[in-house]
């Protein structure tokens, strides 16, 4: 197995550039997630390396090799697409050989290898079904069976849950998981659900608008994102964020509380900040009477309410315990000051 590096990599259609030149490196082993709204190009840089689309500019290598324009069977890389892309004739065993049946690989061979693919995926029972036979999520296992076989250097997954209903997409991300541990593969997957990567990821990437956002650890993002698109999209709930300014070298946000106990450099005096607290981080102060409840909504071990504050500002606040707040009446916040991101008003990067 072995990593991938790209170097100011660009794609362009015609005159429109989609991929700002693009600098990454991806380790031997790693699980890489490129996550991000739809539109910022992550699928259009998951096929560059796949080599399903020509880079315009730039370079990139899979292990020591330059790959940017070789052929896809040359690149050593296989891809598990959205689609199963299943032959309907053919058996679960037949789809997973057929690759290497066309390849020419010996038949004593082939059966070796979809044998293996077959026993990491828990395929064995299901290898005499047909396509027409299996659910949603044994097609897909067997699509990754079909990658598996081919021995490639780097798997490369596009968006491979979001045809599955919520609690397969559960399952197989395990299913998922349970293979980069046991085979310990270079993987590269694509996805717009955040909660997808955050619980696969080794490293994210996390891309809008065809640039590098952030690259980091799941919990180096969630804890320690530098600028707001990043700080918002990692984290479930939105993390919430209202207006704040400087006054005297303190942060003042209304909505929250009036003065923070936050200090911050005097070039940022009398300019607006954005003030962001996750709804996890945030309590329910029964005592106070600031902010408006609007909605709650209950789903049992934890309940989210919906909050406005005296400026219209919307807010949402994680609970748990048998305790919680009710539609209409007036509350207030607390939370701990070290929980606090502060974010320029203008440019949106963190002030650390």
């Amino acid at each position: 197995m072995t990593g991938v590096t790209l170097n100011s990599v660009i794609k362009k259609y015609g005159e429109t550039q989609v991929i700002h030149g693009i600098d990454l490196e991806i380790q031997d082993g790693e699980f890489c997630v490129f996550v991000g709204p739809s539109g910022c190009g992550k699928s259009t840089l998951l096929r560059m390396i796949a080599g399903l689309e020509e880079t315009t500019g730039g370079s990139m290598k899979i292990g020591a090799r330059d790959v940017t324009h070789l052929d896809p069977s040359e690149r050593g890389v296989a891809m598990v697409f959205q689609t199963y892309a299943l032959y309907p004739h053919m058996t679960v065993k037949e789809n997973m050989g057929f690759g290497l049946k066309m390849n020419g690989v010996p038949k004593k061979e082939i059966e070796a290898k979809v044998a293996e693919a077959s026993r990491i995926l828990k395929l064995d029972e299901y290898l005499k079904r047909k396509p027409a036979a299996l659910s949603g999520g044994q097609r897909q296992r067997v699509s990754i069976g079909r990658a598996i076989v081919r021995g490639p250097e780097v798997f490369l997954f596009d968006e491979p849950l979001s045809n599955l209903d919520a609690e397969l997409r559960v399952d197989m991300r395990v299913e998922i998981a349970r293979l980069h541990r046991e085979i310990g593969a270079t993987m590269v997957y694509v996805t717009h659900d955040q909660v997808e990567a955050m619980t696969l990821a080794d490293k994210i990437v996390v891309l809008r608008k065809g640039v590098i956002e952030q690259v980091g650890a799941p919990m180096d993002l969630y804890r320690d994102p530098d600028n707001r698109f990043v700080a918002g999209f990692i984290g479930s709930p939105a993390m919430n964020f209202v207006s704040g300014s400087v006054k005297g070298g303190n942060v003042v946000a209304p909505g929250i509380g009036n003065t923070l106990n936050r200090q911050v450099a005097s070039a940022f005096e009398g300019k607006k900040l954005l003030v962001g607290l996750r709804p996890e981080h945030i309590e329910i102060d029964p005592a106070g009477n600031d902010l408006t409840v609007d909605l709650t909504e209950s789903l049992g071990g934890v309940s989210y309410a919906y909050l406005t504050t005296a400026q219209g500002e919307k807010i949402v606040v994680e609970e748990r315990g048998d305790e919680r707040v009710t539609e209409g009446s007036k509350v207030g916040l607390k939370f701990e000051q070290e929980r606090v991101f502060l974010f320029d008003a203008e440019t949106e990067l963190r002030i650390r």
